[in-house]
């Protein structure tokens, strides 16, 4: 415990000097009752940084049963992690292994246990939006890219049919007050809400997401794999997700998987053909 303290503190007082300045008002962010507990909590997490254990125990069950042809794993991250498969596609051998917050790099190292390892006859993989909002650290688009070819290299050689779905749109319709946090409710955007407000562009430009499923859609082409346009069906007019159909601008509510799923099932009777 000692040692994550003082981990802890160094981090803290580094994280202190990088915006060391003086303030007229002192409004310092809410902190917990407990750093120590927060401290040991990080430290834990970042143990397993990939999240393996996430599914561990389900995949080792999973690879003592017969494979299925027509086992297909959906890999991604909130957006699938959050998709309840049994009840959007009844009766089908879908195996979820989305994982909150996750981005491609911890996706690829998680390729192994959670694909190939279960002998599906396809993957189905919608990554990025995390890695464009840095939610690991900054990365190119190439990174990203290449991390999406890995994946897609890694499934062919293994004989797996892959289905690369493209970056779902976001929308600034919806947003969160001030001083809320998360548990606000959403409320519309006006014409003059602040910068900061405009929760989903300011973290997701659109003009990102675009380039990187244009470069999907063309890859997916070259490598005779699946392109699962999941963007031409959600998005509006203007770019946006459709009002509506995600209720924080990022994540689809059941309208929008309603969108989202006859685009997907159709890639993959392509693919199980």
């Amino acid at each position: 415990m000692r040692r994550i303290l003082i981990v802890f503190a160094a981090m803290l007082f580094a994280a202190l000097s990088a915006h060391a300045q003086t303030v007229e008002d002192f409004n310092p962010p809410h902190s917990n009752c407990c750093l120590a507990g927060t401290a040991k909590s990080l430290s834990d997490q970042l143990q397993d940084w990939n999240q393996l254990g996430r599914y561990h125990a389900a995949d080792i069950a999973l690879e003592q049963q017969p494979a299925d042809p027509k086992r297909v794993v959906f890999m991604g991250d909130s957006i699938t992690d959050i998709w309840n498969l049994d009840q959007q596609f009844p009766g089908k051998n879908y195996v979820n292994r989305g994982i909150s917050g996750q981005t491609t790099p911890q996706m690829l190292v998680r390729m192994y246990p959670d694909v190939l390892d279960l002998k599906p006859a396809a993957v189905v993989i919608l990554a990025g939006t995390n890695d464009i909002a840095q939610n690991t650290g900054p990365e190119t688009i190439t990174m990203i890219e290449e991390n999406l070819m890995a994946m897609t290299e890694l499934a062919q050689k293994h004989g797996i049919k892959v289905i690369l779905c493209s970056v779902t749109p976001i929308s600034d319709y919806t947003l969160i007050p001030a001083g809320r946090g998360g548990a606000a409710a959403p409320a519309p955007v006006a014409a003059t809400a602040s910068p900061q407000h405009r929760i989903q562009t300011s973290g997701r430009p659109p003009a990102t997401i675009l380039a990187l499923n244009a470069w999907m859609k063309a890859y997916a082409t070259n490598v005779g794999a699946i392109y699962c346009d999941y963007f031409s069906a959600v998005v509006d007019s203007t770019g946006f997700f459709k009002d509506g159909d995600s209720n924080d601008g990022l994540h689809p509510n059941p309208q929008g998987y309603a969108l989202m799923a006859p685009v997907v099932e159709a890639a993959i009777d392509q693919v199980l053909k």
